[in-house]
């Protein structure tokens, strides 16, 4: 018979963190004035996160034999959670602001956590969608910049599928990345007529090519040729047959 202390050894460790003065690494986090130093031990950091295995290995060891990281593109508020997942693996986030949560979501994938990213995807989704909803352009962005946002894009996804407008009608639509315009005209059940994607489409590529007259008209050749060459890889997708 096996008989498991887990929660014992979480207590443990979280102790190791909060209470031990034998610490090996110190981890600057934030930028002035909103920075905090944090005392971690390397044996734990590099067992439990590839991020950090990979780092202090690259690190020679300074006064007292310890090893320092800056890390100024991370908020203190959002490491202190990741730290704690790393010694104790266990978090809570259940009176956290919807946008420290988001915020912990990027970081997590930074640290290459992703058992953590997966997680706070699905809080995120299960418990938070409003907000999700609310800040739609920067969630569905996002959710495109690493695949281990799988979660969240697909839940934008289905969004964009019941009201497309939410995506085709914002101000951040022409300069959407080539990828996200691709996957949102890959859906197969986008509510919108396709001579209105047609349309979209359009608008978009004339839009990466500023040098080109709004005036249609007084295109030339070349012109025409361009806004081919831009929408090489977005006019297959639209579905001709289907325009009146």
């Amino acid at each position: 018979m096996t008989t498991k202390f887990f929660e014992k050894l979480s207590s443990n460790l979280n102790d190791l963190l909060t209470n031990s003065n034998e610490y090996n690494v110190i981890i600057e986090v934030g930028q002035v004035p909103n920075n905090q130093t944090f005392k971690a031990h390397s044996i734990i950091l590099s067992s439990r996160c590839s991020y950090f295995k990979n780092k202090l290995s690259s690190i020679t060891c300074g006064e007292g034999n310890t090893k320092k990281i800056h890390q100024t593109n991370i908020s203190v508020k959002a490491f202190d959670f990741i730290i704690k997942y790393i010694y104790s693996g266990v978090i809570s986030l259940e009176k956290v602001d919807t946008s420290a949560i988001f915020d912990l979501l990027i970081a997590s994938n930074e640290f290459g956590l992703k058992e953590l990213v997966e997680h706070i995807q699905l809080i995120l989704i299960k418990n938070h969608a409003s907000w999700l909803r609310l800040n739609f352009s920067l969630v569905y962005q996002t959710s495109f910049k690493d695949d281990n946002f799988n979660e969240l894009r697909h839940f934008c996804a289905n969004i964009v599928a019941k009201y497309p407008n939410i995506i085709f009608d914002s101000d951040e639509f022409i300069t959407l990345p080539e990828n996200i315009l691709i996957f949102v005209l890959k859906l197969d059940d986008l509510q919108m007529d396709e001579g209105t994607i047609w349309d979209y489409v359009i608008k978009w590529g004339i839009a990466q090519n500023p040098s080109l007259n709004i005036n249609l008209d007084q295109w030339s050749d070349t012109d025409f040729l361009t806004l081919k060459n831009t929408l090489q890889n977005c006019l297959p997708l639209v579905r001709y047959f289907q325009i009146p």
